[in-house]
């Protein structure tokens, strides 16, 4: 058939599980495998930043990806670039972050560690997603970049914070919500010109909030059966949850093998 450029998200969509008990379906690690086989272009698109999402992508074979929310993008094992926050938003957060005692921490640079400014925001989340660093005096003026911001809080705290209203922001854990890009079509569609390939020729899967950024018009959108409704609603197709074959019998369906 003709190739397509298929984009999938990793939590809840290529991988099962919750945060540190997570695990790749054996049907999901043959889609590819057959997938591979018939051609198709296949990458990854993720909200996590580059350097946290590498290890699913070398697991996974992987040579493509869409991270940090839309706004990084790797082609052929190599970085390109990530586009960071608008620096003076993110400032605006901390600076009320501050006023109003609530801990918080930012990503400066691609790595698998967060910085935070004193041990409140680890105490407050105990958190197992990412290790958070303790960088005495930390200011987000001093920083060139700022690709992501975290405000640790329970719901619905969040709602009361004004600076919030000028940043993309997801709470996907309890205990914080992450201050970073959601477009992921936004990278999905540099991947495509880059290549010279039609829109139309994109099949996405997702699960979550954070996907509803591509599964816009234009191109084939899956969704996996333990998606969220609003996803379901603007998708092409839903299949089975993710650790009940949802890739492979997705894959099937629409005839990718």
């Amino acid at each position: 058939m003709k190739k397509k450029y298929l984009f999938f998200d990793i939590d809840g969509t290529l991988v099962a599980g919750g945060y540190g008990k997570t695990y790749v379906p054996e049907s999901t690690k043959l889609a590819l495998e057959k997938l591979r086989a018939a051609g198709h272009f296949l990458a990854i698109a993720t909200g996590r930043s580059q350097a946290m999402a590498l290890g699913y992508m070398r697991e996974l074979g992987f040579e493509n990806m869409v991270s940090d929310g839309g706004y990084g993008v790797t082609i052929n094992g190599e970085l390109l670039d990530i586009t960071p926050l608008n620096k003076q938003d993110v400032i605006r957060v901390v600076d009320e972050c501050k006023a109003k005692g609530i801990p918080w921490a930012l990503q400066v640079d691609n790595s698998v560690v967060r910085s935070a400014p004193d041990s409140r925001f680890e105490e407050f989340t105990h958190d197992v997603y990412m290790q958070t660093q303790v960088v005495e005096g930390l200011d987000p003026n001093n920083y060139d970049k700022i690709y992501k911001a975290y405000v640790a809080c329970y719901e619905p705290t969040e709602h009361t914070l004004e600076s919030l209203k000028s940043v993309p922001w997801g709470r996907f854990l309890k205990e914080y919500i992450f201050v970073e890009p959601s477009d992921k079509a936004y990278g999905i569609r540099r991947i495509m010109d880059h290549y010279g390939a039609d829109y139309s020729d994109v099949v996405v899967f997702g699960d979550a909030a954070n996907d509803l950024s591509m599964f816009i018009d234009g191109w084939t959108k899956v969704a996996m059966g333990n998606a969220i409704d609003a996803l379901k609603e603007r998708a092409d197709y839903i299949t089975t949850d993710v650790d009940k074959d949802g890739i492979y019998n997705a894959c099937v369906a629409l005839g990718l093998f």
